[in-house]
């Protein structure tokens, strides 16, 4: 992403040279002549020369993307304010009330926009502002209310539903998606960008970060081949008409959503979404006793924090040690001496009766010779 602004020389010093809102070149003294320094310092220098003075959210807005330049919330953080910018761009981020956010919240679902949607609209707004506040920009930030989170849609599907889902598929495109969005956990963007140079067959990888894009996105992985998509790839390769791997009719396809979504409900698993598959392989691998660790590294998340808070609680060990802790050694009644009359693999033999997991039951002495 090219900066908006460069660093010069003047008179032995150098200077960082920008244009302002109307185009008029200006200059500022960086207070160095070491041009690595003044590199270092340019950012936070121009940050600070050209963030809006104004209490507006517009001009708080503004001044929040300057700053954070380079992270992969603007680009969604783009999207977000167009559906902001006319109620809240003229009002003073302080002087926000509840009242305006529930007039947003009514006013967007009047047009059919879901509570996920307003969720992370009203979120960035708040981000802003604590933004806005800690930098001095505003004495406090105000209290934004938001709707409830909603729960996941997206349930995790096992092996079965796969497999009858790619049977399922009409396309020959959409099983190849199906395949290839299981075996690597990816997510759907990044598997119809995908081309077959970034498949590497020798050593068995599949690199899903796409050189070409260059702003900020979500992290992609380089994932290993499994045996069953190296079969799967192979046979698609053959038949290759374009550079990426997901194609049809010697085209890139831009949406798989109506494919997969019809694919579901043939196989009777109901509505499946592309992301579904990525969650369901996720899911897997915790289940598999996988550390998070390592699935964040599959799934390209940056912090595994996200991914423990989402996927712990698929571990087999999940709360073990927490369970371990409240165990009851001493029975006191249930087990009044150690005389054991016999034992077997699923319960206890307390004297004479074997103690279970479906109550007490009589135990059949046996006969010494």
């Amino acid at each position: 992403m090219s900066q908006p602004y460069r660093v010069g020389w003047l008179n032995g010093k150098c200077v960082l040279v920008w244009r302002d809102a109307s185009g008029k070149r200006k200059r500022y003294s960086l207070g160095t002549a070491d041009p690595r320094e003044a590199q270092r310092r340019a950012p936070a220098v121009y940050v600070e020369l050209t963030r809006p003075r104004g209490k507006t959210v517009a001009d708080l807005w503004k001044a929040y993307v300057a700053d954070r330049q380079g992270r992969a919330i603007l680009v969604t953080m783009q999207h977000t304010w167009k559906a902001l910018a006319d109620r809240f761009g003229p009002m003073d981020g302080d002087r926000i009330t509840i009242a305006d956010c529930r007039a947003h919240m009514e006013g967007r679902r009047r047009l059919g926009i879901k509570d996920g949607t307003l969720l992370t609209e009203l979120g960035h707004l708040r981000t802003v502002l604590r933004w806005a506040e800690k930098h001095g920009l505003i004495l406090r930030a105000p209290y934004i209310e938001r709707p409830s989170a909603p729960k996941p849609q997206g349930r995790p599907l096992i092996r079965e539903q796969v497999r009858a889902l790619i049977q399922a598929c009409d396309l020959p495109h959409l099983k190849l998606f199906v395949h290839l969005a299981y075996a690597t956990a990816g997510r759907s963007s990044a598997l119809l960008g995908l081309t077959w140079n970034r498949c590497d067959f020798e050593r068995g990888k599949i690199n899903l970060e796409d050189p070409t894009i260059d702003h900020p996105h979500k992290g992609r992985a380089i994932v290993p081949m499994t045996d069953g998509l190296r079969i799967t790839l192979t046979e698609a390769r053959r038949g290759a008409l374009t550079d990426f791997v997901i194609e049809w009719a010697g085209k890139r396809v831009a949406s798989v959503k109506r494919g997969i979504k019809a694919a579901g409900l043939r196989a009777g698993i109901g509505k499946v979404t592309p992301h579904m598959l990525r969650h369901s392989a996720a899911v897997r691998m915790a289940e598999d006793g996988v550390p998070m660790e390592e699935i964040a590294q599959y799934l390209g998340h940056g912090n595994v924090n996200v991914t423990r808070r989402i996927y712990a609680r698929f571990s087999p060990d999940y709360l073990r040690n927490a369970a371990r802790a409240l165990e009851l050694d001493d029975l006191g009644p249930l087990r009044p001496k150690e005389h054991y009359v016999g034992k077997s693999r699923s319960a206890d033999s307390i004297d004479g009766v074997v103690v279970g997991a479906t109550g007490i039951e009589p135990v059949t002495p046996t006969m010494s010779r």
